[in-house]
């Protein structure tokens, strides 16, 4: 990043509180709050790295330095996870309110109709990626989509892949791919000169094809979206969400006990 889009991105970040919850940093703002703040920074062609932690991610940081230092170095980090929202309050370091990755994604796709901002897909299966790409148009049909592409490809074929979305001048580019390997591929591509903005948005592409279905609206309101999903992929997903949130709550506890350094 060039020292004029760091001037720029410090500007931007300059009015942005943040708190700090087991090693990681993050954001005191609210579905509404994010949107302006991405905003400004697609105005500005300042490159983005827009994160979203659940406990799963934050669980990831603690034991993985180089996902720490990624995710603490974005410029935006919303609380995307209940358990985090809970384990912020308990804490003494109050977040407004859970912001989940595809709302977020559908929020910023609404802006991108306003804007003309160009939107490209990069992830998931190839029918799942162009099923996506073909609700979105029909539920957004002044989107400007820019391309999609599926996200099976070799960590030798980022540069192909890097070029092939540049040429694509998207302003927004949503990142359908696994954790960490996502991240890491966000990273390669910004030190690789592109200026738009990058979400990771886990399956949100399944969900918006219909591959998977979203909780009810209730569970959502509950808390209880993790265990939704639990239960359509329970091979997958119980060591992630049972053992891994019982993980988190541990280490939260820890550090509300002020035993985190022992």
């Amino acid at each position: 990043m060039s020292e004029e889009k760091k001037v720029i991105q410090e500007t931007i970040l300059g009015t942005n509180p943040r708190i700090h919850i087991l090693h990681t940093d993050i954001d005191v703002l609210d579905m509404v709050q994010t949107v302006e703040l991405v905003d400004q920074y697609i105005q500005t062609k300042t490159p983005l790295h827009l994160m979203g932690v659940n406990a799963d991610k934050i669980n990831e940081v603690a034991c993985n330095e180089r996902m720490r230092q990624i995710v603490n170095s974005c410029g935006v980090i919303n609380a995307d996870g209940a358990s985090v929202v809970l384990a912020a309050r308990l804490l003494g370091k109050p977040l407004p309110e859970r912001v989940a990755g595809v709302d977020l994604m559908q929020q910023l796709i609404v802006l991108s109709e306003k804007k003309a901002y160009r939107v490209y897909l990069l992830g998931a299966k190839q029918e799942v990626v162009e099923k996506t790409a073909q609700v979105l148009q029909e539920r957004f049909p002044a989107m400007q989509l820019a391309g999609f592409r599926n996200g099976y490809f070799r960590e030798d074929e980022w540069s192909s892949v890097s070029a092939e979305v540049r040429a694509a001048q998207p302003d927004i580019v949503f990142v359908g791919i696994t954790s960490p390997m996502k991240e890491y591929l966000i990273e390669f591509m910004q030190n690789d000169g592109h200026d738009a903005v990058f979400m990771g948005v886990g399956g949100s592409f399944d969900v918006l094809s219909g591959n998977l279905a979203r909780a009810p609206r209730w569970m959502q309101k509950a808390n209880l979206e993790w265990l939704f999903r639990m239960l359509q992929e329970p091979r997958r997903l119980f060591k992630r969400y049972l053992v891994g949130n019982s993980r988190f709550i541990f280490a939260v506890l820890k550090e509300k006990l002020g035993l985190g350094k022992r």
